[in-house]
């Protein structure tokens, strides 16, 4: 893990409110409004701590209907807590002051691609959660089309009204968004009816 980006998790997290807000995601996902609530706090002070934590990446947020859920990344919390201790270790193999700067640990890769997933989605998905364009490359692209389909059930069969219906909060142009899904395998169809693809079928 870089420096920088170690610096910026170790910032988030130097805050007892964020703190505070992490503890509370830990036992399930919520919405500002409750976060506000169980803090005693405003609802702008939560939408603060929020980018500041999304920033970090250790929250990530997902869209139900009007109402914006923020959850808890366990798997980048873990990643990023365990950094410092494997930057120590390392430290006692090699005194090299580039320690931090160029590492090729298969995990800082790992969190490294995270964060720039996350960069994107914060460039294409508005706060509110809409979808300013589709992306015109097609890294960039499916990284956008992943983080939609994320909020769809596995399992669940849905019909085309529906696909639509979920699309549209995203963009209003679900007739090709939905063809997408189709074409980059993170769907298939059959007589009318979808429904999601394993994770290990989608294009990447």
């Amino acid at each position: 893990m870089q420096l920088d980006q170690l610096v910026t998790f170790y910032k988030a997290l130097g805050d007892p409110t964020r703190v505070r807000i992490l503890a509370i995601l830990a036992n399930g996902p919520l919405h500002g409004q409750a976060l506000a609530g169980k803090l005693g706090v405003t609802p702008p002070t939560i939408t603060h701590h929020m980018a500041k934590l999304r920033e970090a990446g250790v929250v990530y947020e997902r869209r139900d209907k009007n109402t914006i859920y923020f959850y808890l990344h366990e798997a980048n919390m873990k990643r990023q807590s365990g950094a410092i201790l494997h930057v120590l270790e390392k430290a006692k193999e090699n005194a090299d002051e580039d320690l931090l700067v160029d590492g090729t640990d298969v995990e800082e890769k790992k969190t490294q691609m995270a964060l720039e997933k996350m960069q994107v989605i914060r460039s294409f998905i508005t706060p509110e959660g809409k979808l300013k364009q589709i992306p015109a490359q097609r890294k960039k692209k499916l990284i956008v089309f992943e983080h939609m389909v994320r909020g769809l059930e596995k399992g669940r069969k849905y019909a085309e009204k529906e696909i639509n219906e979920y699309i549209r909060q995203f963009h209003d142009d679900y007739a090709t968004i939905r063809r997408e899904f189709i074409m980059n395998h993170y769907m298939y169809r059959e007589n009318g009816i979808y429904e999601l693809n394993p994770e290990s079928m989608w294009a990447k």
